[in-house]
């Protein structure tokens, strides 16, 4: 018995070896890009938001505000009073839908872990964020013109946390807070990826994600919603499952219902939605997520 469970504790440790030489570098990358927006371009993004305000763009402005929602470090429950401060400024609901959605799907740091997948899978993750974002503000525009989407009331921007007034210390608090924040869930993520190459058939799961496009994408998107709980702890898990034969657009479809319906993204966006907008922002997801894997799988 000892030598049975000494044998599967080799055999996992150089799977988990392997995974993490591979990622380890993504990882490391993206807190530091990630610390470095935070301290040094935060405010600077925040600022060119507001400044768009005045450029007249209309409905076109959805775009940029979608990019500066990919670009903002901020987590959900940051980002919350930070909107409504834009709110208070006189910013459009359509285009703070945009900047909020993107900005829950993705930031330079989980962009930065993505680049594990490959480039097929990095450019995709992007791009569907980006789109995800943009048509939730028109949606909010052409549906809601001249209703109130999002309230606001009651919150209040953050105090900001990176305060020391030498910026290579602050700096380096943020990245500490990064690493504690998602180290955790990096190694469990590896750990699991190590289990499922250990004991999981690839030609089972190829049969579930792979061959089985339409209904690989829709299992996809289903189990996005109770597995998602950190984007840095997913990469080594949806990198296995690449290998293995998940297909793209079933990766796709799991990289928007994750984020979207992670428990703590959930609770804000609840917060400043109400159970009417909620509910439209949950079918929204579900149904973009979807349609996004299929197309892609009939692409690619």
């Amino acid at each position: 018995m000892i030598d049975v469970l000494q044998r599967e504790f080799i055999y996992l440790w150089y799977y988990f070896s392997i995974q993490f030489h591979q990622i380890v570098k993504y990882w490391a990358f993206g807190i530091f890009l990630g610390s470095v927006i935070s301290v040094y371009g935060k405010d600077k993004i925040h600022r060119l938001f507001v400044s768009i305000q005045n450029k007249r763009l209309g409905v076109f402005g959805v775009i940029p505000a979608g990019l500066l929602g990919i670009a903002s470090p901020l987590c959900m429950y940051g980002t919350i009073p930070i909107a409504a401060s834009f709110s208070e400024k006189g910013m459009r609901d359509d285009w703070l839908a945009a900047f909020m959605m993107s900005s829950i799907l993705l930031n330079p740091q989980l962009l930065v872990y993505s680049a594990a997948l490959g480039r097929t899978a990095f450019v995709m993750r992007f791009v569907s964020c980006l789109i995800c974002g943009i048509l939730a503000g028109l949606c909010v525009q052409f549906f809601f013109r001249n209703k109130n989407f999002f309230n606001f009331s009651g919150f209040a921007e953050p105090a900001n946390r990176d305060t020391d007034p030498n910026m290579l210390i602050r700096l380096l608090k943020n990245i500490w807070r990064n690493v504690k924040a998602t180290g955790g869930y990096f190694l469990i993520g590896i750990a699991l990826s190590a289990l499922f190459q250990r004991y999981v058939s690839p030609d089972a799961f190829a049969s579930l994600f792979g061959s089985q496009q339409g209904f690989g994408v829709l299992m996809a998107a289903t189990i996005g919603v109770p597995l998602y709980v950190c984007g840095g702890g997913t990469i080594p898990l949806l990198l296995e499952w690449l290998r293995h034969g998940m297909s793209m657009g079933a990766a796709a479809a799991f990289m928007i219902t994750g984020p979207a319906t992670k428990i703590t993204n959930l609770g804000a966006v609840k917060i400043v939605l109400g159970s009417r907008q909620f509910g439209i922002y949950l079918l929204f997801t579900i149904l973009f997520a979807i349609t996004t894997g299929l197309i892609i799988n009939f692409y690619l």
